[in-house]
């Protein structure tokens, strides 16, 4: 049985004469790295805010289809329910964050579910280890850089220890080394958790190493459903507003002058091999 699994899914906002989703059919299974990504508007955002119960209890609008997470209805199911088994990291981490120190914002939602004080602070130590910010567990969130304050929101919903953890373009505000440390955190929780990762991200060129699945979607519907190599040579992508990442354009202009390649690389290192073994021959 799949973690998720989406049936015919449509959603419109209230206020909205047009879908934001349509007829979205989707399955996600236990530990895959999942992106998420298409052009601004395409309903990405919309469709994860379904996973966690934010549609339809906090924005109502007008919902069609099925929605199962973790074997509960979305739809009937208690939002603090699903808080526990989906967690969600937001683009802005300033908008998870509004305690007075790290600790306490990482305490917040287990305090909430009124957890004995003895887990709240083994599971608080447990996040912040896990996102290397122990050092930091005394400063106010304000005080921090925008890549630690990412970290702080991701340890905050890691302590909640959840199944599924949704990030809505979590590195938007960071530069590529802060962004880098985010999503090689993240990989660590798919393969040392097992935990299944949907990442909402444009810049695949940083992501799609850490990924195993790509999905695209365009006016409120899915296009493309595939592996990353699969995705960035179909020519469907790049005609999707997709952003191909430089190595994989590397790639085909090698193809174009008759270099044989085994498979489409996604880092630069791969790159760097195809190179050198063609100047070997």
């Amino acid at each position: 049985m799949p973690l998720i699994e989406v049936k015919n899914l449509t959603y419109t906002y209230p206020g909205s004469i047009k879908p934001s989703i349509k007829k979205v059919n989707l399955t996600i299974e236990k530990g895959e790295f999942l992106i998420l990504t298409g052009p601004s508007g395409c309903g990405k955002t919309t469709l994860c805010r379904c996973f966690n119960g934010l549609i339809p209890n906090f924005y109502y609008g007008k919902l069609s289809g099925d929605i199962i997470v973790a074997g509960l209805s979305v739809r009937e199911c208690p939002t603090f329910e699903l808080a526990q088994r989906v967690g969600f990291v937001f683009q802005n981490p300033e908008n998870q964050l509004f305690a007075l120190s790290v600790e306490k914002d990482v305490a917040f939602g287990l305090e909430n579910l009124g957890l004995p004080r003895e887990e709240i602070r083994e599971r608080v130590e447990w996040a912040l280890d896990m996102v290397r910010i122990t050092d930091l567990r005394e400063m106010a969130p304000y005080e921090l850089s925008g890549g630690q304050q990412q970290r702080v929101a991701i340890a905050s919903v890691m302590a909640m220890r959840p199944e599924i953890l949704v990030l809505d373009e979590p590195t938007s505000f960071l530069d590529p080394v802060a962004a880098k440390t985010i999503f090689e955190v993240v990989k660590r929780f798919n393969e040392e958790l097992r935990m299944t990762i949907i990442l909402v991200e444009h810049r695949l060129d940083l992501t799609a190493p850490y990924s195993n699945r790509i999905v695209v979607m365009d006016k409120g519907q899915i296009k493309l459903d595939g592996t990353p190599r699969e995705i960035l040579r179909s020519d469907k992508a790049g005609r999707l507003g997709v952003c191909i990442p430089k190595v994989v354009k590397l790639s085909e202009a090698l193809k174009e002058e008759r270099v044989k390649l085994e498979q489409v690389p996604l880092t630069a290192d791969e790159t760097a091999q195809i190179i050198r073994r063609i100047l070997e021959r």
